[in-house]
Protein backbone atom coordinates (compact mmCIF):
# COMPACT_ATOMS: atom_id res chain seq x y z
CA UNK A 1 0.00 0.00 0.00
CA UNK A 2 1.66 3.46 -0.78
CA UNK A 3 1.59 6.18 1.37
CA UNK A 4 -0.94 9.12 1.02
CA UNK A 5 1.57 11.53 2.31
CA UNK A 6 5.15 10.94 0.84
CA UNK A 7 4.46 8.06 -1.89
CA UNK A 8 6.40 5.25 -0.45
CA UNK A 9 5.75 1.77 -0.89
CA UNK A 10 6.92 0.95 2.85
CA UNK A 11 3.86 0.96 5.12
CA UNK A 12 3.47 -1.81 8.22
CA UNK A 13 0.06 -2.90 9.11
CA UNK A 14 -0.86 -1.20 12.61
CA UNK A 15 -4.47 -2.77 13.62
CA UNK A 16 -6.80 -4.58 11.78
CA UNK A 17 -10.58 -5.06 12.67
CA UNK A 18 -13.73 -6.04 10.58
CA UNK A 19 -16.05 -2.81 10.08
CA UNK A 20 -19.73 -3.63 10.77
CA UNK A 21 -22.55 -3.87 8.47
CA UNK A 22 -20.33 -3.86 5.71
CA UNK A 23 -18.20 -6.78 4.30
CA UNK A 24 -14.89 -4.98 4.74
CA UNK A 25 -11.61 -4.88 7.05
CA UNK A 26 -10.69 -1.56 8.47
CA UNK A 27 -6.68 -1.42 8.31
CA UNK A 28 -4.46 1.59 10.39
CA UNK A 29 -1.35 1.65 8.85
CA UNK A 30 2.02 3.55 9.28
CA UNK A 31 4.31 4.57 6.71
CA UNK A 32 8.04 3.70 7.44
CA UNK A 33 9.62 6.51 6.29
CA UNK A 34 7.56 9.56 7.09
CA UNK A 35 6.15 7.78 10.35
CA UNK A 36 2.34 9.06 9.42
CA UNK A 37 -0.71 6.91 10.04
CA UNK A 38 -3.30 6.71 7.62
CA UNK A 39 -6.77 3.82 7.04
CA UNK A 40 -7.75 2.07 4.82
CA UNK A 41 -10.59 -0.39 3.99
CA UNK A 42 -9.87 -3.38 2.30
CA UNK A 43 -13.82 -5.17 0.70
CA UNK A 44 -14.67 -8.46 -1.10
CA UNK A 45 -14.64 -7.69 -4.83
CA UNK A 46 -17.74 -9.13 -6.32
CA UNK A 47 -18.11 -10.19 -9.96
CA UNK A 48 -20.61 -8.03 -11.27
CA UNK A 49 -23.80 -9.62 -12.13
CA UNK A 50 -25.78 -8.24 -15.07
CA UNK A 51 -29.93 -9.24 -14.80
CA UNK A 52 -31.13 -10.00 -18.80
CA UNK A 53 -34.77 -8.61 -18.21
CA UNK A 54 -38.31 -9.74 -20.37
CA UNK A 55 -37.16 -7.79 -23.09
CA UNK A 56 -33.48 -8.90 -23.22
CA UNK A 57 -31.86 -5.73 -22.21
CA UNK A 58 -29.21 -5.50 -19.86
CA UNK A 59 -28.82 -4.41 -16.74
CA UNK A 60 -26.48 -4.13 -13.66
CA UNK A 61 -27.91 -5.94 -10.80
CA UNK A 62 -29.64 -3.32 -8.08
CA UNK A 63 -30.18 -4.81 -4.86
CA UNK A 64 -32.37 -1.75 -4.21
CA UNK A 65 -34.88 -2.46 -6.62
CA UNK A 66 -35.13 -6.32 -5.15
CA UNK A 67 -36.13 -4.55 -1.87
CA UNK A 68 -38.26 -1.83 -3.22
CA UNK A 69 -40.19 -4.36 -5.10
CA UNK A 70 -40.37 -6.79 -2.03
CA UNK A 71 -41.43 -3.47 -0.05
CA UNK A 72 -44.15 -2.17 -2.19
CA UNK A 73 -45.36 -5.91 -1.96
CA UNK A 74 -46.01 -5.78 1.57
CA UNK A 75 -46.84 -2.32 2.06
CA UNK A 76 -49.32 -1.81 5.04
CA UNK A 77 -48.77 -5.66 5.57
CA UNK A 78 -47.95 -7.98 8.81
CA UNK A 79 -44.16 -7.97 7.60
CA UNK A 80 -41.61 -6.69 9.45
CA UNK A 81 -38.60 -5.05 8.43
CA UNK A 82 -36.51 -7.71 9.29
CA UNK A 83 -38.74 -10.61 7.39
CA UNK A 84 -37.95 -8.07 4.15
CA UNK A 85 -34.32 -7.94 4.55
CA UNK A 86 -34.44 -11.65 5.01
CA UNK A 87 -35.85 -12.29 1.53
CA UNK A 88 -33.47 -9.61 -0.18
CA UNK A 89 -30.49 -11.63 1.97
CA UNK A 90 -31.59 -14.88 0.59
CA UNK A 91 -32.71 -14.23 -2.89
CA UNK A 92 -28.92 -12.02 -2.94
CA UNK A 93 -26.87 -14.82 -1.87
CA UNK A 94 -28.88 -17.16 -4.15
CA UNK A 95 -28.05 -14.90 -7.11
CA UNK A 96 -24.41 -14.64 -6.17
CA UNK A 97 -24.21 -18.05 -5.97
CA UNK A 98 -25.03 -19.23 -9.05
CA UNK A 99 -21.69 -17.70 -9.84
CA UNK A 100 -23.03 -16.67 -13.21
CA UNK A 101 -22.24 -13.52 -15.26
CA UNK A 102 -26.13 -13.35 -16.41
CA UNK A 103 -29.02 -13.97 -14.60
CA UNK A 104 -32.55 -14.10 -15.87
CA UNK A 105 -34.66 -11.19 -14.19
CA UNK A 106 -37.00 -14.24 -14.30
CA UNK A 107 -35.27 -16.44 -11.67
CA UNK A 108 -35.08 -13.70 -9.42
CA UNK A 109 -38.64 -12.81 -9.53
CA UNK A 110 -39.41 -16.32 -9.57
CA UNK A 111 -37.42 -16.54 -6.33
CA UNK A 112 -38.91 -13.64 -4.72
CA UNK A 113 -42.56 -15.23 -5.13
CA UNK A 114 -41.39 -18.34 -3.69
CA UNK A 115 -40.56 -16.76 -0.53
CA UNK A 116 -42.72 -14.29 -0.42
CA UNK A 117 -45.93 -17.44 -0.57
CA UNK A 118 -43.86 -18.38 2.78
CA UNK A 119 -44.53 -15.31 4.11
CA UNK A 120 -47.28 -13.39 3.61
CA UNK A 121 -50.43 -14.03 0.62
CA UNK A 122 -51.57 -10.85 0.06
CA UNK A 123 -47.84 -9.93 -0.20
CA UNK A 124 -47.37 -13.05 -2.84
CA UNK A 125 -50.89 -11.92 -4.88
CA UNK A 126 -49.85 -8.43 -4.95
CA UNK A 127 -46.07 -9.04 -6.07
CA UNK A 128 -46.92 -11.90 -8.65
CA UNK A 129 -49.61 -9.56 -10.37
CA UNK A 130 -47.06 -7.08 -11.19
CA UNK A 131 -44.14 -9.69 -11.66
CA UNK A 132 -46.59 -11.65 -14.25
CA UNK A 133 -48.28 -8.59 -15.43
CA UNK A 134 -51.69 -9.60 -15.18
CA UNK A 135 -54.09 -7.97 -17.16
CA UNK A 136 -57.66 -9.26 -16.40
CA UNK A 137 -59.34 -10.63 -13.48
CA UNK A 138 -59.17 -13.68 -15.12
CA UNK A 139 -55.68 -14.07 -14.95
CA UNK A 140 -55.81 -12.82 -11.57
CA UNK A 141 -58.13 -15.25 -10.33
CA UNK A 142 -56.73 -18.31 -12.41
CA UNK A 143 -53.24 -17.66 -10.01
CA UNK A 144 -55.51 -17.26 -6.75
CA UNK A 145 -56.77 -20.87 -7.49
CA UNK A 146 -52.94 -22.03 -8.04
CA UNK A 147 -51.85 -20.61 -4.65
CA UNK A 148 -55.32 -22.36 -3.09
CA UNK A 149 -54.07 -25.58 -4.72
CA UNK A 150 -50.15 -25.18 -3.67
CA UNK A 151 -51.61 -24.28 0.15
CA UNK A 152 -54.19 -26.81 0.32
CA UNK A 153 -51.29 -29.91 -0.84
CA UNK A 154 -48.93 -28.52 1.78
CA UNK A 155 -51.27 -29.08 4.68
CA UNK A 156 -52.20 -32.83 3.43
Amino acid sequence: MRCPFCNSDNTSVVDSRPVEDINAIRRRRKCENCSKRFTTYEKIETIPVIIIKKDQNREQYDRAKIEAGVLRACHKRPVSAAEIAEIVDSVETEVFSREEKEVPSSFIGELIMKKLKNIDPVAYVRFASVYREFTDVDTFMEELKQFQKSKEKEKK
